[in-house]
């Protein structure tokens, strides 16, 4: 019997460790499962050995033995993300992170997905990482959109024909909606939707049209818009407007 299926007097009390860490920012879920699996976790003295584990309100939760603060509300940010800018908490090679141009102001915060070190724009923020998850799938739906400038022959017909998936490499990628907005010589500016935002996937794709990607700007992740944020901006999105636009199992 699962846990959505038992009678209420049944079902454990709280919510799920893995996610209570992840609603905590402490990092994403998959990764709270990682830290659990190596021993890092306790709960009220006491190693915590599966993610399945609950929490309840008045419990302890111990990461490498520091207490992790309740959850507080969900909140979310628009960031413009500049060029030359890693996403991620710590570079190994000591390139500047996304994380230590923010405002010292914000609280610990992850980001929704990811923008590589030269491409710029639309980065959503927030300290929920089980939103992050959430918004991060494909399954939810959301069509990030960008304005990609190229350099090479565009041939309309072969970005017309990604609509219909490719195979690159052995990797097959889902739908992606590509137009030609303008040209000027050998140099392109190309409008590009897709849902699911694999790793370095509109530059591997355009390579396979011979196609080289000199800039790469998101400008939408699902209903959030860039619009005119300053680059290197953060605007936190009002609650009203969170809780309008996201799923509503995630508010």
């Amino acid at each position: 019997m699962s846990e959505e299926t038992r009678p209420a007097s049944e079902r454990p009390v709280g919510e799920r460790i893995a996610k209570f860490l992840a609603r905590a920012g402490v990092s994403s879920r998959r990764d709270a499962e990682a830290m659990i699996a190596a021993g890092r976790v306790a709960l009220n003295g006491q190693a915590v050995s599966h993610p399945a584990t609950f929490v309840a309100a008045d419990d302890i939760v111990l990461v490498d033995g520091k207490p992790v603060a309740t959850p507080a509300r969900t909140r979310l940010w628009r960031y413009h993300k500049p060029s030359g800018l890693v996403t991620t908490h710590r570079d190994p090679e000591g390139r500047p992170t996304v994380f230590e141009k923010l405002p010292s102001a914000l609280p610990r915060v992850i980001s929704v997905g990811r923008l590589d070190l030269t491409s710029e724009g639309l980065l959503l923020l927030t300290n929920d990482g089980a939103l992050a998850r959430l918004l991060e799938l494909p399954a939810t739906g959301w069509i990030r959109r960008y304005r990609v400038r190229v350099h090479g022959a565009v041939d309309p017909a072969r970005l017309a024909a990604l609509a219909r998936g490719a195979t690159i490499a052995g990797v097959r990628y889902g739908p992606i909606e590509a137009g030609l907005d303008s040209r000027k010589g050998e140099n392109a500016w190309l409008s590009v939707a897709l849902r699911e935002g694999r790793n370095r996937e509109i530059r591997k794709v355009m390579a396979s049209l011979d196609l080289v990607v000199t800039r790469l700007i998101r400008i939408s992740y699902g209903p959030f818009q860039l619009g005119l944020l300053p680059r290197g901006a953060v605007e936190e999105i009002p609650a009203r407007v969170l809780r309008e636009q996201l799923p509503k199992p995630a508010v």
